[in-house]
Parts: C-alpha cells; structure tokens; sequence
C-alpha cells in the first residue's frame, strides 16, 4: 500500500515542503514518483518518519539523524534509546510543569486574584516550548540562531532553567494584563515590557529587526505556540507580535 506525500502529510502533521526537503537531501526519499510529480510513500518510509520525528524531538539536527538511520543499526535497539530518552523528557516536562503552577500561585497571592487574567490548564503552559523542540520550521528558518539557542539553553543549570522559566510565565502575565485592559501595543509601558522580553531573547540569541518581527508573528502563527499563549488569554500571541513589531520598528532598525 501506497500514501501520497498530502497523505503523508495530513497522518505525520509534517509539511508538504518539509517532506520534500528532506527527499532533497536524501533524507527521506519516497518509494516512487508519479507521472504527475507527485511524491508517494510505502509502509518502510512511514517507519522511517517516525524515526525522524522521534530524532527531532530529542534535538538531533538533520545531518545526525541521517547518519543514525544510514548505519542500519537495530532498529528496535534505536527505537528503545528513543523511548528511554522520551520518558526523561517527560519528567523535566513535569517538573517544568509544576514550577509554572507554584509561579501562577505566588503571582496570585502577591497581586490578588481578582486582578489576576484567568489562566486555562496552567499545568500544560509550555507545551511546545523550549527543550521540546518540535518546531521543524523555526530550526529551518534560523538554523544558526536555533543552534545558538540550542547551546546557551545546554549550558544552563537546572536552577537557572526553573528560574527562568518562571521569569517568562510572569512576563506573559504581565503582557496579557496589558491586553485585558486595552493598553495599546505601542503604549510606553507596553514596549518597556518588549524591551525586557527582547533583552531575555538576547541571552540565547540577538535578532535584528527583520528577525525580531518574525519571531513575533511565529509565536502568532505557529499553531503550537499560539495555543500556548492562547491558554493564558485568548489573542495573547497576537497581542505580543504587534508589539514585538512596533519595538522593531522604534528600536532595532
């Protein structure tokens, strides 16, 4: 049996242009191509996607991935390294987790929950961030800044981890009190908070104005990070791409 490439695409939650990609660098080649072009897909390229994506998402760059799966090593011996590696993922993710509830609680207690902005599923607040990378195209479209990133976010310890993902959930606190109460984008005390989320960019990697922005409208666009600032208040991750646009503009062009 046989998937075309937008089957494949629609089962994997991979691209179309992804999938491409990496048949054009020998990554994933499909089992045959269509008169019309089109690419399709047997049962051994599907295992070998999986693969991929498993490789992905504990951090390995593309070039690691092919030499791994072209050493035919066993694969169920490959596939067991993945899921030791994925359950330790998941307990940093929980510990992560629980780091962001105690943040939420702390913020409430100081500031009174009555002027709090509800906060939905806290428990779930950065899925998709940070050392989950599962996003293919940021590593595609910055593939220096995503290494550099990758490095700096390697060299922190667990403590500076837990305290800078507390600074973060505080920030995006902060941002959608803005929001709830109609502060314009371009408002001072607004950018002044941009200034600070561009600053904590900074530690891991420096954009310019043109990346800036569109880090910004990735947050915005990016299914996986919208829900995320989206579980805090609903348009949260377009509230901040404006503003990170505005600052660009002002401040790093």
């Amino acid at each position: 049996m046989a998937w075309s490439i937008a089957d494949v695409a629609r089962m994997s939650g991979v691209t179309s242009r992804t999938l491409r990609h990496y048949d054009e660098i020998g990554l994933l080649p499909p089992a045959w191509i269509g008169s019309n072009g089109h690419r399709h897909y047997e049962e051994d390229g599907l295992l070998r996607l999986q693969q991929i994506l498993l490789m992905r998402e504990l951090g390995l760059g593309l070039r690691e991935i092919r030499a791994v799966l072209d050493s035919r090593a066993d694969r169920v011996a490959v596939l067991r390294e993945h899921h030791r590696r994925l359950l330790e993922e998941r307990d940093r993710l929980e510990t992560l987790a629980r780091t962001v509830g105690r943040t939420i609680a702390e913020l409430a207690e100081d500031e009174g929950c009555k002027d709090m902005v509800k906060i939905n599923r806290p428990e779930n607040l950065f899925e998709g961030f940070g050392g989950s990378s599962r996003s293919d195209e940021a590593r595609e479209r910055w593939p220096e800044q995503w290494e550099q990133s990758r490095r700096a976010a390697g060299a922190m310890t667990a403590e500076d981890t837990e305290r800078w993902q507390r600074e973060v959930t505080a920030q995006m606190i902060r941002f959608a009190e803005f929001m709830a109460a109609g502060t314009p984008v371009d408002d001072p005390a607004v950018q002044d908070e941009v200034d600070a989320h561009y600053r904590g960019v900074c530690r891991f990697w420096t954009p310019d104005a043109a990346a800036y922005k569109g880090l910004g409208r990735h947050y915005a666009d990016d299914p996986e990070f919208r829900a995320n600032y989206d579980r805090i208040a609903d348009g949260l991750a377009v509230y901040q791409c404006g503003a990170m646009a505005v600052y660009a503009e002002a401040r790093l062009s």
